[in-house]
């Protein structure tokens, strides 16, 4: 199914839709969260540590259901799955579209943290996967960042919707808008699995083993296919390249790094300068503008220059050096500064699935991302357990010396340490031959 970039347009505007209806509701939600849990204040440890500890439970969620999905949609195709993930992302959206009582907010809460157990990295797992079918090894590090742009420009257009919606009207149009996501999903969107034939191995809604066989896959094959992925094929499916396994230690990293900072920035400049929802919305449609322009014009430019391996380190270097930078604000324009540097760690991720992909064959995509992703779930449970304890501490009068921005400094020490690890990766492709071979050996 190699039709090249220009064969993704309905899955960049299927990711936009879904992007900017998850994406718009951010600058507001914090303002609810303070209302609901501590009205009238500017500081609230509760909103930290609830916001921490839902992080950590969606990030447990996800790190078995992404590779799960994504190895199911090696059978079943990516359509398929991706429409669970999308249609599970509007129920919290309408709960809030509702009411933003503090009942209402629960709810919210509640369903939130379930459905996002299955939405956080299943949409980006299968979006990547059914790139990887659909466009050769030699454009696929451009098509990764294209796709990432549309998220970010999805993320820009959010932010600007919000900046000039009011709370209630955010909630109805990003409700509306995943509505639309999934629909316009289902109507255009081809369906794709590897092999390049379009042709689904099985029904998602048919078991048993005739529809395998009448299909010409042998029992072995079926076994394969059907089979949930434990975590020693992962770990066979990471040994099988060390190439793979410096690209997961990095996600880890990286993970952990945006993990923390979303636990922590906002609640840090809230406390810090007095932040409200609309300068929450200006930083970000900064920061949303950059990184649509690092990825849509630098990412196809200086890829196949300079390669992805050094792409990304240049990515972890420079999003350090904003982690350091917002980490000392000390007047209220240097966080919209530090976005210099933010812009490019928007090629971190691209980067780091087009290393990813390479490494493994088709029958292995929706795994191999699925996997990836997991490890950067696994990394969103550590993440909040250490840095909003951290920020809570750091903002509170019991801390041990004044520094607000601790926090945000330990979080540019873990990209440091990711950076330091994606100076040792060198790209080699190894076979899909090769790596089925081992997985199979080490499942008998």
């Amino acid at each position: 199914m190699e039709e090249g970039i220009g064969g993704l347009r309905h899955l960049y505007m299927t990711v936009f839709l879904s992007g900017f209806a998850s994406l718009m509701v951010i600058p507001a939600i914090t303002d609810i969260t303070m209302l609901a849990l501590c009205p009238g204040q500017d500081e609230c440890s509760l909103a930290i540590y609830l916001s921490g500890f839902q992080q950590a439970i969606i990030g447990l969620g996800t790190v078995v259901m992404t590779p799960l999905i994504g190895n199911l949609s090696d059978v079943y195709g990516r359509k398929s799955l991706l429409t669970v993930p999308l249609t599970l992302s509007i129920i919290p959206l309408v709960i809030l579209a509702y009411s933003r009582e503090t009942n209402f907010f629960y709810a919210y809460f509640a369903l939130r943290t379930l459905t996002a157990m299955v939405c956080e990295g299943s949409i980006n797992c299968l979006t990547l996967a059914y790139v990887a079918d659909t466009v050769s090894e030699r454009e696929r590090v451009s098509a990764f960042g294209i796709l990432a742009g549309f998220l970010s420009a999805s993320f820009v257009c959010g932010t600007l919707a919000a900046r000039f919606l009011s709370t209630a009207s955010t909630f109805q149009v990003a409700a509306f808008t995943s509505m639309l996501a999934t629909i316009y999903m289902r109507v255009f969107l081809k369906e794709s699995l590897p092999g390049g034939d379009g042709t689904l191995r099985q029904p998602i809604l048919k078991g048993g083993s005739d529809a395998i066989e009448e299909d010409g896959y042998s029992p072995e094959t079926k076994q394969v296919y059907k089979k949930v992925p434990s975590a020693g094929d992962l770990i066979c499916l990471l040994r099988s390249s060390k190439t793979l396994s410096q690209a997961a230690i990095v996600s880890f990293f990286q993970s952990l790094a945006e993990g923390g900072l979303q636990a922590s920035l906002m609640y840090f400049l809230k406390a810090r300068f007095h932040f409200n929802k609309n300068q929450f919305a200006d930083l970000m449609l900064i920061v949303g503008i950059s990184g649509t322009v690092s990825q849509l014009l630098f990412m196809p430019m200086l890829a196949p220059v300079i390669g992805e391996e050094k792409l990304l380190s240049i990515g972890l270097l420079l999003g350090s050096f904003n982690m350091f930078l917002n980490s000392i604000s000390w007047a209220v324009w240097v966080p919209y500064a530090a976005t210099l540097f933010s812009a490019f760690g928007f090629l971190v991720q691209p980067s780091i699935r087009s290393i990813v992909s390479k490494q493994v064959g088709p029958n292995e995509q929706g795994k191999a991302q699925g996997c990836i992703s997991g490890i950067s779930s696994f990394a969103n449970i550590v993440s909040p357990l250490i840095f909003s304890p951290l920020t809570a501490l750091f903002l509170s009068e019991e801390a041990p010396f004044y520094f607000p921005g601790f926090s945000i400094m330990c979080i540019g020490l873990a990209m440091i340490i990711g950076f330091v690890q994606s100076t040792m990766i060198r790209a080699s492709p190894i076979s899909s031959h090769k790596i089925s071979n081992i997985i199979s050996v080490d499942s008998t």
